[in-house]
C-alpha cells in the first residue's frame, strides 16, 4: 500500500499542516509520496524532499496551480489517484476544500478529521464537537482523508527523496484566482504557535483586549479569541479558536474571561498545559483546564505580566 499526501504549500514552504499529514500517512502505509502542485515551486518540492519518511515527490509545476485552486488541485490528484491504497490531506481551509471533490469523483466516503489511525482502514475521529470518538472502519478501495494536525506529531526533517516531475493536467476553467488579502502580524501564526493567549467575551470590550497584549508580548504568544468575543466585534474573525475557527494545540492555552462553550473546547482542549482565568467557579473551561484562578482577569492578568517580569 502506498499513501498521497496532497501538500498545503506557498510555493515557496511548506505549511506545517503537511508534516502532521505526512505522519499520519505514515500510519496507514508502508510507503509515502507527496503531491506539490504549484508554480515555480521547486522550493516547496525540495522541502518536501527532505520530509522524513517521504519516499517520492511529485512535481506539477504549472501556472494553473499558482494559487491552490480546488478545481485544478483535484483534478491533478484524480490523474493519480488510482495507484494510491490512500489519498491524505490537511483538515486546513485547503484540504477541506480539495478532497471532498476528489471523494466524489472517486465515489467514495471521505473520512473526516481524523486524529488517529489504529489500522490501514480503521480510524478515529471527534465527533459531537469533540465529546465523542468515533471508531470508523471503511472498505472503499481508496481511503480519502483529511487529517487534523492536532492529532499527530509532525514528521521530521532528514529525508532525502526522489522527485518526479509530472505533465499538469489542463486548467478546468471553472473558477479564477482574484486577489488575496493576508492579514499581517508581528506575532506567531496562531495554528503553528507554541502559545496562545486567548480571550472571551468576559472582556468586555475591543480597547479591553488591549489588556492581553503585554502578556502576549512576554510570553512570545499568538492572540485568539472565544467566537463569542468575535461574534461581538472585538477581534477580527482570523483570531477565532474553535470547532467553527481554528483548531490548536499549543504547548501553553492561556484562556481569559473564556467560559468555555462546547465549540470553544473543541478547537483546544488538546493543548499540552491549559490555564483558564475566569470570574465564576462554575465556568466550563475549568473541567479541561490544568491551573484555573477564579477572579477578576482586569486584576489577574496585570499580576500575570508584573509576575513573568
Amino acid at each position: 500500500m502506498t499513501a498521497l499526501v496532497i501538500a498545503e504549500h506557498d510555493n515557496a514552504s511548506l505549511k506545517a499542516s503537511t508534516l502532521h499529514t505526512v505522519t499520519a500517512a505514515a500510519k496507514c502505509s508502508n510507503e509515502v509520496h507527496v503531491l506539490v502542485a504549484g508554480h515555480q515551486c521547486e522550493a516547496a518540492a525540495a522541502a518536501a524532499a527532505q520530509v522524513a519518511g517521504v519516499a517520492k515527490v511529485i512535481v506539477v509545476d504549472a501556472e494553473p496551480f499558482a494559487n491552490g485552486l480546488a478545481e485544478n488541485v483535484a483534478a491533478q490528484a484524480l490523474a493519480i489517484a488510482k495507484n494510491y491504497s490512500h489519498v491524505l490531506a490537511p483538515a486546513t481551509a485547503y484540504g477541506k476544500n480539495i478532497l471532498p471533490r476528489v471523494a466524489a469523483c472517486l465515489d467514495v466516503g471521505q473520512i473526516s478529521e481524523i486524529t488517529r489511525v489504529d489500522a490501514p482502514d480503521t480510524f478515529e475521529r471527534p465527533i459531537y464537537a469533540g465529546n465523542a470518538i468515533a471508531t470508523v472502519q471503511s472498505i472503499d478501495p481508496i481511503k480519502v482523508i483529511t487529517v487534523r494536525a492536532t492529532g499527530f506529531d509532525a514528521a521530521a526533517t532528514g529525508g532525502s527523496a526522489a522527485i518526479e516531475k509530472l505533465d499538469a493536467v489542463a486548467d478546468s476553467g471553472k473558477s479564477a484566482f482574484v486577489s488575496r488579502e493576508l492579514a499581517k502580524s508581528d506575532r506567531p501564526e496562531l495554528t503553528a504557535a507554541k502559545i496562545i493567549v486567548s480571550g472571551g467575551r468576559g472582556l468586555g470590550s475591543a480597547d479591553n483586549f488591549k489588556l492581553l497584549e503585554p502578556l502576549a508580548d512576554k510570553l512570545g504568544a499568538a492572540m485568539g479569541a472565544s467566537r463569542a468575543a468575535v461574534d461581538a466585534g472585538y477581534v477580527p474573525n482570523d483570531w477565532q479558536v474553535g470547532q467553527t475557527g481554528k483548531i490548536v494545540a499549543p504547548q501553553l492555552y492561556i484562556a481569559v474571561g473564556i467560559s468555555g462553550a462546547i465549540q470553544h473546547l473543541a478547537g483546544m482542549k488538546d493543548s499540552k498545559t491549559i490555564v483558564a482565568i475566569n470570574k465564576d467557579p462554575e465556568a466550563p473551561i475549568f473541567s479541561v483546564a490544568d491551573y484555573g484562578l477564579v477572579g477578576d482577569l482586569f486584576e489577574a492578568v496585570p499580576e500575570m505580566v508584573k509576575e513573568i517580569g
